[in-house]
């Protein structure tokens, strides 16, 4: 007889995350070598690192058998003068997703509820799950977030509201303005989750910024990451930015030793490499452009993104997926999102954009005829 782990309900029915197929498993089933690959399923940096990361990890001298700095002190400092604010207003963790996951832990309980809309990042819809809490889904028409709507969804039990800018899967973004105007009405006992992972790819505009919103609202959480736009999702840093009360609370829920040595030494290197952060959004924008021009000629429905990915409508996601793999070309269905037509392409180089545009005109005259 099989053993039945005997887990909550909730727990029970967790998803699990799906992440882009790895480069490895597709050139081995398809006899390719692994450079013949180009993945655009994971919103990865198409030009890498910054040299300066790469120069910080290889010159820094780091012993293996000692612990890395629990309280990432060296990129404290760098993050709050980067930022202008205190170090005491910074959480480091593994991934901005560990921040939301901590951030979860702290103020959700099975008998607590938190909003958020529809097609919200998975690991953040999963933080929810894991601790029992109700989670409370606002529909989102035409793929953006309706702030009034949440505001609309929140009950009496509810201490949380997720709100992811710009959003992944969409890649759709909220004015700040609006953000602001939201933030002023949420009630003071509920927290807000700012979600900025792409926060570099998007042009500031002529509202608070969300750290100044920090400064006006100790119920505000604001998370980004060195993933996107810094090109270091290997080493996995994140950071959440809040006042001292709501960090110090969400300091003693991370887990110890969380961030590497090396992953600390790179982030403080890649902080301070602004002409890379210019050339990797100008990449981004130019490469934006060419998807789109090459879906308006073959006729595919797309959503217009803040981001480094974009949202097309295929007919049948999973199905164009496994046949772009055939291509050497790793995407995203979305279908776990709902969202079961369409996928999700990251922004890749210039050759890897047309090579995706190439084999999707080849698929799509493929379902036509």
């Amino acid at each position: 007889m099989s053993y039945a782990p005997n887990v909550p309900d909730h727990i029970a029915g967790l998803k699990a995350y799906v992440p882009g197929l790895p480069i490895e498993d597709l050139a081995r089933r398809l006899a390719m070598p692994v450079e013949k690959i180009a993945k655009l399923a994971s919103n990865e940096n198409p030009l890498g690192a910054s040299e300066l990361a790469l120069a910080a990890m290889r010159e820094a001298a780091i012993d293996p058998s000692l612990y890395p700095d629990n309280d990432c002190t060296l990129l404290l400092d760098a993050l709050s003068e980067a930022l202008n604010v205190a170090p005491g207003q910074i959480v480091i963790g593994a991934g901005s997703e560990s921040v939301l996951g901590i951030a979860a832990a702290a103020f959700l309980s099975a008998e607590r509820s938190a909003v958020y809309t529809q097609y919200s990042f998975q690991a953040f819809v999963n933080a929810v799950q894991r601790v029992g809490a109700e989670a409370i889904e606002v529909p989102s028409p035409n793929f953006t977030v309706s702030t009034s709507a949440l505001l609309d969804a929140i009950r009496p039990n509810t201490s949380m509201i997720y709100l992811a800018n710009p959003g992944n899967p969409t890649g759709t973004r909220l004015p700040q303005q609006e953000i602001a105007d939201f933030m002023a009405r949420v009630p003071a006992q509920i927290v807000v989750v700012l979600d900025e992972a792409y926060f570099e790819y998007v042009p500031q505009d002529d509202g608070p910024t969300s750290l100044e919103l920090v400064e006006r609202y100790p119920n505000l959480i604001v998370t980004r990451t060195f993933s996107k736009a810094y090109g270091l999702a290997g080493l996995r840093v994140g950071y959440g930015v809040a006042q001292p009360a709501v960090i110090a609370m969400l300091r003693r829920l991370r887990a110890p030793f969380s961030v590497t040595a090396m992953a600390q030494a790179a982030a403080i290197a890649a902080l301070s490499d602004t002409e890379f952060l210019d050339r990797t959004v100008s990449v981004n924008e130019l490469g934006l452009k060419q998807l789109y021009a090459g879906f308006d000629e073959l006729g595919l429905r797309y959503v217009r993104s803040f981001a480094n990915f974009v949202l097309v409508d295929v007919g049948n996601g999973a199905a164009m997926a496994k046949q772009l793999e055939q291509h050497g070309l790793i995407v995203r269905p979305v279908g776990g999102y709902g969202l079961p037509a369409w996928l999700r392409t990251s922004v890749g180089s210039e050759q890897n954009n047309e090579r995706l545009l190439r084999a999707l005109q080849v698929e799509v005259s493929l379902v036509h005829d």
